[in-house]
């Protein structure tokens, strides 16, 4: 039997310089207090599938890790990209990527949120048949 490999988004990390700040921002975005907290580390699960959203303190950031927004974006299924990211400028994000059309029902957008990390937001039209069976 073959190993199954990339079975699911688990975790992702977003790192900040000021940590209680951006513990507070994404409180107030989720709506829900971490489930679990630590120094300089704080954890909320989110959505259909409680992915996890780890937000850990900067001066824990591995040696020759580049700061700012760079690398891979994850994006986070949403029911609207418009009103999403609409909220997020609102608290402060900058846009990256406004919102595109991928063609097919998939609907894209990327900001910067406040402490420099990518954040992507999406309509994904296989997620929510998903979510909906």
């Amino acid at each position: 039997m073959a190993v199954m490999t990339l079975r699911g988004m688990a975790t992702v990390n977003y790192f900040a310089a000021d940590w209680a700040a951006a513990k507070a921002w994404y409180t107030e975005l989720t709506g829900i207090e971490p489930y679990f907290l630590r120094d300089g580390y704080a954890e909320w699960r989110l959505g259909d599938r409680e992915a996890e959203l780890g937000l850990i303190d900067a001066r824990f950031r591995p040696a020759g890790t580049p700061a700012g927004p760079v690398g891979a974006v994850l994006y986070w299924h949403v029911d609207s990209v418009s009103e999403v990211l609409d909220r997020l400028v609102s608290m402060g994000a900058t846009v990256h990527e406004p919102a595109q059309d991928r063609g097919h029902g998939f609907v894209t957008a990327t900001v910067v949120d406040p402490f420099g990390n990518l954040l992507g937001v999406m309509y994904n039209p296989h997620y929510a048949a998903l979510a909906a069976a």
